[in-house]
C-alpha cells in the first residue's frame, strides 16, 4: 500500500499579533490594547501636568532667614538644599494627583529672587498607558517679617529677660562666657542682648528659652539665679493671665588668677588645704591651688553659696618681679612643677637690693632673669574677715610673695596677631561710655587675649578664627576686634598707657620673641562678621 507523505507546517507557539494604525500618523500600533494612537502622539495630545502651577510665591525673613511653611510655621533652609526643596513642593496644588519621579534646582542669579525647580512626574494617561513628564517652575521669593524678627524690632514685647550680673572691678569672666555662648550657640534664641553696667541683659520671646539659658550658664560658670515673674494682663472671662519672667543671675566674685582666703573651717573640710589659695581657673566650679605644696581642690556651687568668700586682690594689684635665682623641688601636678625662687621688685632694682625667697608652682616655665606677676603680702593691709583670721591664727602660713604668672616682654605698639576672636552683637545702653570705661573695657579685652595666648586650658575651651586681613587698618583700636579708635590730641592712641605699664616695665626692650605662638591647626575659618543694624 502506497501512502502519500503530507508535510504539516511547523508552529513556533507565538501568536500572531493584530496591529491597527494610529489614527493620528498612520504608525501601526498594537491592536489589542484598546488605544487608537501611538505613544508619541498621545504625549503631544494629553498634559499629565495640567491643573499644576507654573508659578508660586514663597515668602523669606532677612532678619533671621527662614522661610514661610503655611499656615504660619517659620522653618530654617540653606539655599537649594533638600528642605528648601520640599518648601517648594508643598507650595503647588495639583501635585497630589501625580507621582514625583524627580526634582531639581535649575541655578538662577541669587539677586533676581527667583528660584526655579524641574519636575518629573508620572501618570496614567489611559488603560496600561503611564505618561512621564517634566516641566518647570517659577517661584518669586518675596520679603515678609516674621513675628519673631517683628517683636525684637518692637518694645516691650518680650516675655522673659535674664539678667547675668557680676560684681568684679573688670569684664574677663564676661568676655570668656561671651566665647562659651558663641561656640555653643546658646544664643541663637534671644530677640536682644543688651550691655548694662556689671553684666549683660538677654531678652526673649519664650519663657522656655530663658530657662534653657540659665540652664546653660550653670552648667559653664558657678552661678546662682532668682526668678521674678510680674502680671502683665488678665482675662476675666477665660481666667488667662500673661506674665513677663526675669531671671537674676549672678555669677561667683572670684575670677582667673585671683587671690583667695577661704576660712580655716573650710579649708579643713577641702583637705586640709592651706587657707591662701590661688584661682587657677573656672569653669562649672572654681579650682583653687596652693601655689606652696601644689594642693589643689574644686569649690563646688552649691558649697561656695553656702559659704560664699570674695576675693583677696585681683590681677589689677599684681606687681611685677624679676627672677634672681630658681630651684626645682621635684613634685609636679600636671603643668606645675614646684620650686623656690629668689625674686626682687623690678621697681626696686636700682634703689633697692631687697630680695624675696618665695615658694611657687611656676618652676615649669620660670628661669633666673625672667620677668613674673605676683602679689605682693609683706605689709599689705586687707578688709577681709578670712584673713584677719589668719593673720591672728597662723601668721607664719602668709608669705611675703606670691608669684601667679609669667610676664613675657612685648613691645608697646600692639602686635597683628594671626588669630580672631568673635563678638557678639549686642545693644549698648542709652548713656554714652565715658572715656575711663572705654579704656579700661579696650585694657581688660587686650588682658583676655593675653590670657588665651599663655593658657592651653583656657585656649582649648574656645573657638579662635584665623586673621585673614594682611594689613590691618590704623583705625582699628586692638587686635581682635574691630573698632574706631579714638586717638588724642598728640597722636596717641587712646588706652596706649595700658601697653606702657603693662609691656614696657621691666627694661626688656620690647622683643617678642619669646611671647607664646598658637598653631595654625587650633584656628578655624574665617567668619561672617556680626553687626547690630538700626
Amino acid at each position: 500500500m502506497d501512502l502519500d507523505t503530507v508535510q504539516l507546517p511547523i508552529t513556533t507557539g507565538k501568536a500572531t499579533i493584530a496591529t491597527v494604525l494610529c489614527a493620528t500618523c498612520g504608525a501601526p500600533i498594537d491592536g489589542s490594547t484598546g488605544v487608537a494612537m501611538c505613544y508619541d502622539c498621545i504625549k503631544l495630545n494629553v498634559d499629565i501636568s495640567d491643573g499644576i502651577q507654573r508659578e508660586a510665591t514663597i515668602h523669606f525673613c532677612r532678619g533671621c532667614d527662614r522661610w514661610l511653611q503655611p499656615p504660619s510655621q517659620w522653618v530654617s533652609a540653606a539655599p537649594e538644599s533638600r528642605e528648601l526643596l520640599a518648601l517648594c513642593l508643598r507650595k503647588l496644588r495639583g501635585l497630589a494627583k501625580v507621582r514625583i519621579i524627580d526634582a531639581s534646582f535649575i541655578w538662577t542669579e541669587p539677586h533676581s529672587k527667583r528660584i526655579r525647580v524641574k519636575i518629573t512626574i508620572q501618570q496614567e494617561a489611559f488603560q496600561s498607558t503611564i505618561l512621564q513628564q517634566s516641566f518647570e517652575v517659577e517661584y518669586v521669593v518675596a520679603y515678609h517679617q516674621c513675628p519673631d524678627c517683628a517683636k525684637s524690632f518692637t518694645a516691650n514685647t518680650w516675655r522673659a529677660c535674664v539678667q547675668v550680673r557680676q560684681k568684679v572691678p573688670h569684664k574677663r569672666t564676661f568676655l570668656y562666657l561671651e566665647q562659651l555662648i558663641l561656640k555653643h550657640n546658646a544664643h541663637k534664641d534671644t530677640i536682644n542682648i543688651r550691655e548694662v553696667k556689671d553684666g549683660l541683659d538677654f531678652y526673649y520671646s519664650q519663657r522656655n528659652h530663658a530657662t534653657k539659658m540659665v540652664d546653660f550658664l550653670g552648667a559653664v560658670v558657678p552661678i546662682t539665679s532668682k526668678k521674678s515673674s510680674e502680671l502683665i494682663s488678665t482675662d476675666i472671662h477665660t481666667s488667662t493671665k500673661s506674665y513677663k519672667f526675669t531671671y537674676s543671675v549672678e555669677l561667683v566674685p572670684i575670677c582667673k588668677d585671683d587671690l583667695a582666703c577661704i576660712s580655716i573651717k573650710m579649708a579643713r573640710s577641702l583637705g586640709n588645704i592651706s587657707p591662701l589659695l590661688l584661682c587657677t581657673r573656672i569653669g562649672n566650679s572654681i579650682h583653687l591651688t596652693d601655689p606652696g605644696t601644689l594642693q589643689v581642690t574644686d569649690v563646688q556651687t552649691s558649697v561656695y553659696w553656702r559659704a560664699p568668700f570674695s576675693s583677696l586682690a585681683d590681677v589689677q594689684e599684681l606687681v611685677e618681679f624679676i627672677v634672681l635665682d630658681i630651684e626645682p623641688l621635684g613634685p609636679t601636678h600636671g603643668r606645675f612643677v614646684l620650686a623656690d625662687a629668689q625674686v626682687a621688685r623690678a621697681s626696686d632694682m636700682v634703689s633697692n637690693t631687697q630680695s624675696y625667697l618665695v615658694r611657687t608652682h611656676l618652676g615649669g616655665i620660670l628661669h633666673p632673669g625672667d620677668s613674673v606677676l605676683g602679689y605682693h603680702l609683706s605689709g599689705a593691709n586687707f578688709n577681709n574677715p578670712q584673713y584677719e583670721d589668719l593673720e591672728r591664727t597662723a601668721p607664719g602660713q602668709i608669705p611675703d610673695v606670691i608669684l601667679v604668672k609669667k610676664s613675657y616682654p612685648r613691645k608697646k605698639k600692639n602686635r597683628n596677631r594671626s588669630w580672631r576672636l568673635k563678638r557678639m552683637a549686642r545693644e549698648e545702653s542709652d548713656m554714652l561710655p565715658r572715656k575711663q570705661d572705654l579704656e579700661r573695657a579696650e585694657r581688660d579685652y587686650e588682658m583676655f587675649l593675653r590670657d588665651v595666648e599663655e593658657d592651653t586650658e583656657l585656649r582649648a575651651s574656645l573657638a579662635l578664627y584665623k586673621n585673614t586681613k594682611k594689613n590691618p587698618p590704623t583705625t582699628e583700636r586692638m587686635e581682635g576686634v574691630e573698632m574706631e579708635s579714638v586717638r588724642e590730641e598728640g597722636g596717641a592712641e587712646v588706652g596706649s598707657g595700658v601697653e606702657q605699664d603693662t609691656e614696657g616695665g621691666g627694661g626688656h626692650g620690647g622683643d617678642d620673641g619669646d611671647l607664646p605662638e598658637i598653631a595654625l591647626d587650633e584656628l578655624l575659618d574665617e567668619f561672617e562678621e556680626m553687626h547690630v543694624q538700626d
